[in-house]
């Protein structure tokens, strides 16, 4: 079955720490996207984000020391802002923004995005592409978008 991007479909093009939310402003058979809204996250490198040196612990009675994972805030973060996607997603679909909604996102993104969206969004999902296009120019996000769809 091929999908069509009709007039007020909305695209999700999003990565770890950027998103764009576009709207397909003309018929399918030509997409035309333009940006609703870009959203964007300061997510310097987990080295520049977490303490010096890994924590240490006793293990108990004996003079044996542990060492303890420092946490991964580039990572958490990354996973907190799919989840804020998701809420943001929500809320938009809430107040009647969109009826069909295409996800393009890189493949980790694209799963924590699929983990948090509310079912009255998933219920709006009309394809998914499993893409990093976020540093694209809009004209190739419609040509890939349109091919995806086509071909899905």
């Amino acid at each position: 079955m091929m999908t069509r991007l009709s007039h007020g479909t909305y695209v999700l093009v999003a990565d770890s720490e950027k998103a764009l939310f576009l709207e397909n402003t003309v018929d399918g058979d030509d997409p035309f996207l333009q940006v609703r809204r870009k959203d964007e996250q300061d997510n310097p490198p987990d080295r520049e984000q977490s303490a010096n040196r890994p924590g240490r612990f006793n293990d108990g009675p004996s003079v044996h020391r542990s060492a303890v994972d420092d946490t991964d805030w580039h990572q958490l973060a990354k996973e907190r802002f799919a989840k804020d996607l998701s809420d943001k997603l929500y809320e938009m679909a809430h107040r009647g923004e969109f009826e069909k909604l295409v996800l393009v996102a890189a493949p980790e993104v694209l799963g924590e995005l699929r983990k948090n969206l509310h079912k009255e969004v998933s219920d709006r999902v009309i394809g998914e592409i499993s893409k990093n296009l976020t540093g694209h120019e809009i004209t190739r996000i419609e040509e890939l978008v349109k091919d995806a769809l086509r071909h899905g």
